[in-house]
């Protein structure tokens, strides 16, 4: 009978692993971490060049929201199924499904193909994060994991900063060995997914003691009717209208789909998908609304600092992608540190309170930054960003982790998950709707401020480049052409006259300027809820362990030979 190598099996008595053997297993699970992280950047940098191609520019949005519906409402799907069969095959099956939706996408002869194909490769990245997060809660003790978030988090930040750079480079080129650049973008997660595949095969063995259950179909189907129509009008609002028709619909269909998951939950009780038992548990409840909150602040802010770089400050987006690099060293620092005092001390409540008030200061203070702010200053700003958000992110998910009961550390882990896309998507939803409802208002003001001084009347008099010619034949009649435009196409701010240009970044940044403020304030309001937190012992076992000495009083005693 063949044995397990010795790197890679957990100790048979134990249920705990050495860290050689973690530090192996960590090796498949930072490739699938990579792939879905590597995703989410690469493809926004080229989506605009994706859409001119395909010829589909006007439903582009439809790309992003179809990706995001599917991995959203997978996640805490996987987190449940984890719980009850094991995590090493449905984490293959989650990347296989990745794969296949990443070579799907390649083919794409349309944008309505590309966003269905998008659907696809979402619901294989609703399970990448989620069972990473959750199968290293399986072999290491919450105070000891603390140790390794600085890999996971390195995974991250080096994708943050890799997917424009390729992404850029994959759009720049009209054709790369005989296929259209941009297709290369989802193709280049193929060789990438098929390796992780091979090293998780090779490396993850987790013990895991199977659970029959009953599973929650009607939990499932609920949730699908409450969060596509409520995903798909956060995403959409802006250009229906908040109060269209079709927007009161979505919402109506959400609210019933709401109730619906609700009472589904409530019925399954211990089989829930989500079990609402775990929002009695004070903890969870804290971080749950938490993790809401801080989504809010961190993808709605961060969505607007790429967007300042390029437009405001004429950044490429692969520049941009390296101007956030201070942010990406922030946020690494900032688990490295908290993971090295949490794993000797045991202290976790204070890291996130400490983390949020220092992000919301740091948004408080990036609404101050204008159009001729220093770009030293700026990244000094988003490295405390980072930093603040560092101390937020993976400690929250730790204390979910110790506060629930070993065998739903699935859920815990995919509900931090979960609730944090909602909020991201909320807050990307209502901070777009303002930074675009106010640029025309503010763009008007600078021109009118601007347009009375003599640099600027010497620029419309003697324009330089056609651009500049059009603008003062456009300016003479009200500039309205410009302004409609900007919000659709912001690219012609670089190639106006610097003079000409300058009221226009100055609109910007005072819209990004009032984004940034509600965002601090969202900062402030996670400080306030995490002030909630009650103090929470760490579990000095894994999970995996736990749940092993859980069912060992209840096991048939039998002879050892």
């Amino acid at each position: 009978m063949s044995t397990p190598d010795a790197a890679t099996a957990p100790p048979a008595e134990s249920g705990e692993y050495t860290h050689r053997q973690i530090l192996t297993i960590i090796t498949g699970l930072m490739m699938g971490m990579f792939l879905g992280a590597l995703d989410q950047t690469i493809v926004s940098t080229a989506i605009r060049t994706i859409s001119d191609d395909l010829h589909g520019l006007s439903v582009q949005a439809w790309v992003t929201t179809a990706y995001l519906i599917t991995s959203t409402i997978a996640t805490p799907i996987y987190g449940r199924l984890g719980d009850l069969y094991g995590r090493k095959k449905l984490f293959m099956f989650a990347i296989s499904v990745f794969i296949a939706g990443s070579a799907l996408c390649s083919f794409a002869t349309s944008m309505y193909m590309l966003a269905a194909f998008r659907a696809v490769q979402g619901i294989g990245a609703g399970g990448l994060f989620t069972l990473v997060l959750a199968i290293i809660g399986d072999i290491v003790s919450p105070r000891e994991r603390a140790r390794y978030t600085g890999y996971f988090m390195a995974t991250f930040g080096t994708s943050s900063v890799l997917g424009p750079v390729i992404g850029g480079f994959f759009a720049s080129h009209a054709v790369i060995l005989g296929l259209t650049g941009w297709r290369w973008v989802f193709l280049v997660n193929v060789p990438i997914g098929i390796a992780a595949l091979f090293v998780v095969y090779r490396t993850l063995h987790v013990h895991h003691e199977r659970r029959e259950a009953r599973i929650d179909w009607w939990g499932a189907v609920t949730l699908v009717v409450a969060l596509v129509p409520l995903l798909t009008v956060a995403e959409q609002g802006r250009d229906w209208g908040w109060a269209s028709g079709r927007a009161m619909v979505c919402y109506v269909i959400g609210a019933i789909g709401l109730g619906a998951f609700y009472a589904a939950e409530r019925r399954m009780s211990e089989h829930a998908m989500i079990p609402l038992r775990m929002f009695s548990i004070r903890p969870v409840a804290v971080g749950i609304a938490a993790n809401v909150i801080t989504g809010m602040a961190l993808f709605g802010g961060i969505m607007v600092l790429p967007l300042y770089m390029q437009i405001v400050h004429g950044a490429s987006p692969m520049r941009s992608g390296f101007l956030m690099l201070p942010m990406v060293v922030g946020m690494m620092s900032a688990s490295i540190v908290s993971g090295q005092v949490i794993s000797r001390t045991g202290r976790i409540r204070g890291f996130p309170i400490f983390g949020s008030a220092l992000a919301a200061v740091a948004l408080l203070f990036l609404s101050r930054i204008g159009a001729d702010t220093a770009l030293t200053l700026v990244m000094l700003l988003m490295l405390l960003l980072g930093y603040g958000l560092g101390n937020c992110m993976q400690p929250l998910l730790l204390i979910l982790q110790s506060a629930v009961p070993p065998r739903d550390i699935g859920v815990a882990t995919a509900s931090a998950t979960f609730f944090r896309q909602i909020g991201g998507t909320i807050g990307v939803a209502i901070f777009l709707s303002i930074l675009f409802g106010q640029v025309g208002g503010h763009i008007g003001s600078a021109l009118e401020t601007e347009s009375r001084t003599p640099a600027f009347q010497q620029s419309l008099q003697h324009p330089v480049t056609p651009l500049d010619h059009q603008f003062a034949q456009s300016f003479q009649g009200g500039h309205g052409t410009f302004l409609s435009q900007v919000t659709d196409d912001s690219s012609f701010i670089q190639k106006l006259s610097p003079v000409l240009a300058h009221p226009f970044k100055v609109g910007f940044a005072e819209a990004m300027d009032t984004v940034f403020l509600f965002a601090g304030l969202v900062g402030v309001l996670a400080f306030l809820t995490l002030l909630l937190m009650p103090k929470v012992e760490l579990r000095s076992t894994s999970a995996s362990a736990a749940v092993r000495s859980e069912a060992a009083p209840t096991a048939p005693v039998t002879d050892q030979v």
